[in-house]
């Protein structure tokens, strides 16, 4: 089984000083974190790595420093399921269009496979199963349309514009995903 800490939007330091200390703990008893982009600064990301023993998949936000060493997307595949990871930031469409065509894009749509796209931006916690093609669950040829976990953690300093730390934590064992929210 492994477990994987899911966070973003950590804004350090300057909406919050630092990372509350029951993330951090989270963070710790992972064996994998993903952070879904706006550390705000190198030295959050720097924090990060260093939490993380380098066990860390982590994407480019929107407030990030341009000269953060990190991609605008990330794939990263555990036991059966693949995490997609973006910001979630941009100008066209929605942040569930945008997260969306990221997700067919950087994935591609496999039956076999287990798909989870990970956002953040809007520091609103999102956890649910959407369809990629046709609302009734089935592609043009009868066949089952393809479904993605859609998360987004919030924001795990409870930066503006919420109002409480958030995260997730999920498992994936034998290619079966489940995730929990956490606040503090």
């Amino acid at each position: 089984m492994t477990r994987i800490a899911i966070i973003s939007d950590t804004h350090v330091p300057t909406r919050e000083s630092d990372i509350p200390d029951w993330v951090v703990a989270e963070i710790e008893r992972a064996d994998h974190t993903i952070h879904a982009g706006d550390f705000e600064s190198i030295g959050a990301h720097e924090q990060m790595v260093d939490l993380t023993d380098g066990e860390l998949t982590a994407v480019l936000g929107n407030v990030d420093p341009a000269t953060l060493d990190v991609p605008r997307t990330a794939t990263l595949e555990v036991d059966g399921v693949t995490f997609v990871v973006t910001h979630g930031d941009g100008s066209s469409g929605s942040w569930r269009e945008r997260v969306l065509e990221t997700v067919r894009t950087a994935a591609g749509v496999d039956a076999e496979t287990t798909l989870v796209a990970v956002a953040g931006h809007t520091h609103q916690v999102v956890d649910t199963t959407v369809t990629f093609d046709d609302p009734h669950g089935a592609d043009d040829e009868g066949q089952p349309a393809s479904r993605v976990r859609l998360l987004n953690p919030g924001s795990a300093t409870g930066a503006a514009p919420t109002t409480f730390e958030t995260m997730f934590v999920a498992t994936v064992d034998d290619g079966t995903l489940s995730v929990e929210h956490r606040t503090g």
